[in-house]
Order: C-alpha cells, then sequence, then structure tokens
C-alpha cells in the first residue's frame, strides 16, 4: 500500500492499514533516512502512547532500529508526545519515533517523527521518508531488524527514563510556587491518555479518566466541546476554577471554563499571548494556522509583532520556529507551542501556563478573554465535521478550485487563500474555511465572525455549496 504522512506522521486504522508489516515498513525506511543523513550514530528514541498494541508496535521499531545498527533509547512508560520529543533534543538522537494516532478514534494508531531539534519531522523530511517507503516497496527491499531481547542483550535497545527531565524543564519553565500559593482550585480530564498522572506530578490537582484505557470511553481522545461534557459538568457543579484537557498523546490542549463552558483553542492562545508578552516580557513573531482566530491578528498587532499565517500542522509553525525567533504558534485544534521550549506543541506546559495566567490576575480564563474582547471586539467560531467519501470530496474541491464561488451565503467574497483548504473572508474580516481533513475521510468546515448568528449562515453556505446537510 501507499504510505502517506498526513499533517503530523502516518497513521492508519489498526489490522487494516496500520499493520506489523507496514510499521516495519516505515520503519526501514526511517533507518534509511538517518544514515543518509548521518544521523543513525546520534541514536534514536522510541516512545508510545496508551492505544491498543502501542507498546509492541514500539517495540517493533526498536527492533528494526537494532537490525540497522542504529543504538534505541527505549521509554520505560508510556509517555505524552511531548516529553519523547523533548528527550530527542536533550539527548542529542538523531531523531524520535512516538507510537501515538493522537486524537483519532480508539480504532487508529500512529507513528510521528521527531527531529533532532525536537519537533514535527519537516514536510521535507516526511517526504522523502514516503520516497522511501515506495523504493523499498516496489523493489522488495528486505527489513532488517532483530528480536527486542537480542537488541537489549547486544546494548542496542536500552531502557529510558524520558519522564523526569521533561518535568523538570516544565517546573523551569513555569513559576509553579506562585501556582501552589493562589491554590486554584483546578481538575483535568487527561481523556484515559498518555497525560495521566502528569499534572499530579507537579501540583494538586484532581483528574477524570485517569485509568488506561485503549478503547478511550468509546470516543476519540480529542479536547473538544462535545468530548468534555464530564469536564464540564465538574466545573458547573462549582467544586472547580477551571478544568485542562489533554488529547491522547498529550500534545494539545482543550479547556472549561469557571462558568462551566468549553473554553477553546482559540482563547487559550489570546490568554497566553498576552501573557507571554505583558507578564513574562517575551516578544518575537507569531504563527497561527489558516483556521485560527483573527483575535491572535489583533493582539499581534496591538504588541507590533510580526504574524505569519500557515497551512493547518503544526510541522508548518514548527519550519517557523526553526527558521526565526517565533514567540508563540499554535492551531485551532489545540497544539500550540512556545519559546524557550522545544519547537513542538506540548499540551501539558500550555494548561501550567494557563493556571499561571490565572495565579497572576486571580480572574478565570473566560473572564480575562472577556476583557481582551471588550477592546478588541467579539469573536464567535465554530467548527462542524461530516463524513465524506473519497470521491465526494474529489468532487467538491475540484469544483471549487475551477469555480469558486465570489457569494457565500449572500455575502460577497472579498479575497481568498487557498493555501490550505478553502478559505473565503468577507469585508469585516468574518471568514469560512472548507477543508477536508489530512487524517479521517472527514470534510471540516470553520467559520469566524463578530456574531454567533453570522458563524452559522457561513456555515449553512458551506453546506449548499457541498451539497449536503450536516
Amino acid at each position: 500500500m501507499q504510505i502517506t504522512f498526513g499533517t503530523d506522521g502516518w497513521r492508519g486504522e489498526i489490522a487494516r492499514e496500520f499493520t506489523f508489516d507496514n510499521l516495519s515498513a516505515v520503519a526501514q525506511a526511517t533507518m534509511d533516512w538517518m544514515q543518509r543523513e548521518g544521523l543513525a550514530e546520534k541514536g534514536l528514541v522510541v516512545g508510545y502512547d496508551r492505544r491498543f498494541l502501542s507498546p509492541e508496535f514500539a517495540r517493533r521499531v526498536a527492533e528494526v532500529a537494532a537490525g540497522n545498527g542504529i543504538r534505541t533509547l527505549f521509554c520505560d512508560e508510556v509517555v505524552p508526545t511531548p516529553a519523547l520529543s523533548w528527550a530527542v533534543q536533550q539527548e542529542g538522537a538523531g531523531a524520535g519515533v512516538m507510537i501515538t494516532a493522537s486524537h483519532n478514534p480508539p480504532s487508529y494508531n500512529g507513528f510521528k517523527i521527531k527531529e533532532g531539534y525536537g519537533g514535527s519531522a519537516r514536510p521535507s523530511t516526511t517526504g522523502l521518508l514516503e520516497q522511501i517507503v515506495a523504493y523499498n516497496l516496489e523493489h522488495a527491499r528486505l527489513v532488517r531488524a532483530v528480536s527486542f531481547d537480542e537488541g537489549s542483550r547486544l546494548g542496542m535497545i536500552e531502557p529510558f527514563d524520558a519522564t523526569t527531565g521533561y518535568l523538570r524543564q516544565l517546573g523551569h519553565y513555569v513559576d509553579l510556587a506562585a501556582i501552589r500559593q493562589a491554590a486554584i482550585p483546578a481538575v483535568a480530564d487527561p481523556m484515559y491518555g498518555a497525560g495521566i498522572g502528569f499534572f499530579r506530578r507537579l501540583l494538586q490537582i484532581d483528574e477524570l479518566h485517569d485509568t488506561p484505557n485503549p478503547s478511550f470511553g468509546g470516543r476519540p481522545p480529542e479536547p473538544i466541546s462535545e468530548h468534555l461534557q464530564e469536564l464540564c459538568a465538574s466545573l458547573a457543579s462549582g467544586r472547580y476554577r477551571v478544568g485542562l484537557a489533554l488529547d491522547g498523546d498529550a500534545d494539545r490542549i482543550g479547556a472549561v471554563d469557571e462558568r462551566g463552558e468549553f473554553f477553546s483553542s482559540h482563547g487559550i492562545f489570546t490568554l497566553l499571548l498576552k501573557h507571554l508578552v505583558e507578564r513574562k516580557g517575551r516578544r518575537g513573531t507569531v504563527v497561527k494556522t489558516v483556521s485560527t482566530t483573527r483575535l491572535v491578528d489583533c493582539l499581534a498587532e496591538k504588541y507590533q509583532l510580526p504574524l505569519v499565517e500557515t497551512p493547518i500542522g503544526f510541522k508548518h509553525i514548527c519550519e517557523q520556529m526553526l527558521g526565526q525567533e517565533v514567540l508563540m504558534g499554535g492551531e485551532e485544534s489545540g497544539g500550540l507551542g512556545v519559546a524557550g521550549h522545544i519547537p513542538e506543541r506540548d499540551g501539558i506546559l500550555m494548561g501550567l501556563l494557563l493556571l499561571e495566567t490565572i495565579a497572576a490576575t486571580g480572574k478565570g480564563v473566560r473572564e480575562q478573554l472577556d476583557e481582551i474582547m471588550a477592546e478588541q471586539g467579539m469573536f464567535a467560531y465554530r467548527r462542524i465535521d461530516t463524513p465524506i467519501d473519497n470521491e465526494e470530496k474529489q468532487r467538491l474541491l475540484d469544483r471549487l478550485r475551477t469555480e469558486p464561488p465570489a457569494v457565500i451565503a449572500g455575502r460577497s467574497v472579498s479575497s481568498t487563500n487557498f493555501s490550505d483548504g478553502f478559505k473565503f473572508m468577507f469585508d469585516n474580516g468574518d471568514w469560512l474555511l472548507i477543508r477536508p481533513s489530512g487524517t479521517e475521510p472527514v470534510l471540516r468546515l470553520y467559520s469566524e465572525a463578530s456574531e454567533a448568528a453570522m458563524v452559522e449562515t457561513l456555515l449553512r453556505g458551506a453546506q449548499q455549496l457541498a451539497k449536503f446537510k450536516v
């Protein structure tokens, strides 16, 4: 089969696309790439999440690495992706492999590559890996591997603690003493994933869904509103002041505010950008993806910071972080990264920084955001996901590419951005984005406007363009 890397790694359904044979082919291509790039001598770090068969898939990657003469540090427990990324950078490894499908449904698993700088593999790297996989399969090139036990006996596979150094870094970055002194009643929802217990290792904080469950309670471990009803109920009870949610591998963040309402990554990005500039005195370029709120644009303009907009996928933000001094980068799906850490999204660090804003201001996250919107204007946002088969999707994309509409929902389109999907802007800053998912058979519809009613109007216009009802 053809192996394709999406917005962050290669993913597929377990036993359908994501099999041991296909994984072995991708692992072999990764070792070929490391040798070609002169990275093999620096070694590899391998980690895994709590999904079905993740430890076994990770062991297979280590077996292939050892069979290719590449020393592997094999994480001795389940780790969040940002912990694995931090370890790659701190150990000076040539690369890292994380077995995870992040926020995808329980039936999926995946293979994320982290380059030596401790961030997502660049598009140029994943493109090369796709070529190597295709070449190896076409020429029936054998996978070189040894057993895990043999690799361990030879010293090619070593157990590794990726947690201690990562937690130490978090403690250096965030003022934990101030958070503890503020005694903020908080609760976290790691969604049965790799982030279980990580907040609790640093702070007194309650947790929901803190036992391993490869089925994630029967829903995707994505920290969005419809998956966080129990966390919302916990906040609505009045026991807590903020709720923090992590996706399956803990590199994405979601939150619930002091009113028990979902607090999206747009609000988190906005609050943390203000916090970094006004309270921590940091500056640099701000990077956002095409589906992220314009409120970030407003703050960048206020603080006179350069702003860059990229396609969706943190790998594009990572490239910007490698090329210039980026203060903060983020995407609508909850992936946020900051300067002074790694060029990588980190849900745990973002959760700690949110607590730091509450400790510094004495105000809940919704109260803080309301104050910003009182100054910058109101912004309403909504995303709709709907299944779509490949033929239907391709017809729609071809039509939008060749005959883009000049009017949507009765409003004239003032400009467009087709760098990733089809984004239509209107004269007052409202916008609509139509984009197929890079990892699932899903069409995503996004809209932002100054009023919630207009968001719904634009989304209905998108549905009409797509010729189906959601």
